[in-house]
Parts: C-alpha cells; sequence; structure tokens
C-alpha cells in the first residue's frame, strides 16, 4: 500500500473568517464538496510546515506568518491501495490572495456559522467542522 502525506491550512483573517478555495473542475472533475482548504500532498525530504508553505503560496499567493497550530490528522482511504494521511493546521498568512487557476477557480472568506451551514464543501472539512477542531 502507498503513503502519501498531505499538509492542509485552515488560515483565519483579522475578522474571524476562514479562506477556503473551490477546486476546478477540470482538474477535479469527480470530487464532491468542492469547496475546501488550501494545501496539499508532501514532497519528501521537506519538512512538513516547508511544504504547507510551498503550498499556501503556490495555490494563494499568502505567505505564512506566526505559530500554527495543529488541529486534525485524517485518514483518507478512498483509493484501492492508497492510504493518504491528512494534516491540518490552523494559522494566519499575509499578501494578496493571487490563485493558481489551474487548482482554485474562486475563494471566500467564511465565518465559523457559515462553514457550519456550507453544502458544498469536502468531507474532510465537514468533519473539522463536525468536530469543532477549531
Amino acid at each position: 500500500m502507498e503513503l502519501q502525506v498531505g499538509v492542509k491550512a485552515l488560515l483565519k483573517n483579522k475578522k474571524g473568517q476562514y479562506l477556503l478555495l473551490h477546486r476546478s473542475s477540470k482538474k477535479y472533475p469527480d470530487v464532491t464538496g468542492k469547496w475546501d482548504i488550501v494545501g496539499g500532498r508532501i514532497n519528501p525530504g521537506k519538512t512538513l510546515l516547508e511544504n504547507l508553505k510551498r503550498e499556501v503560496f503556490e495555490e494563494t499567493g499568502l505567505k505564512l506568518i506566526g505559530t500554527l497550530k495543529l488541529i486534525a490528522a485524517q485518514d483518507i482511504l478512498r483509493n484501492t491501495g492508497k492510504h493518504v494521511v491528512r494534516l491540518t493546521y490552523l494559522g494566519k498568512a499575509v499578501g494578496k490572495i493571487k490563485l493558481d487557476r489551474r487548482e482554485s477557480d474562486d475563494y471566500k472568506w467564511f465565518t465559523k456559522g457559515e462553514l457550519k451551514k456550507l453544502k458544498d464543501s469536502s468531507r474532510y472539512l465537514k468533519e473539522l467542522i463536525k468536530n469543532k477542531s477549531f
């Protein structure tokens, strides 16, 4: 079985809102729950936080700042022969958002209440919200 590690960031702004990206239907046609947080798979040989900084910058143009807090470790076992561990951090970032349009076609800052009502979010984000991980 192949093991992969993914790192994600639930980014919070000064207004207490959380950043979600809307995944591109071109790149992810079979993915249900298009709204998700920033992140992706790690490149071996780099630390988790180095990988997370790279993913956040590649996908949004933002730079992570301050101390990150690990808020969840989730198993993704939807593909036979592959086990993905998704580590999610709560953090802050600075800069102006510049989306990687190959990955995402939109973004939005959501309040915690809006997140709870969001229908089209990834099952792993729903799990974070349900478990009140942040």
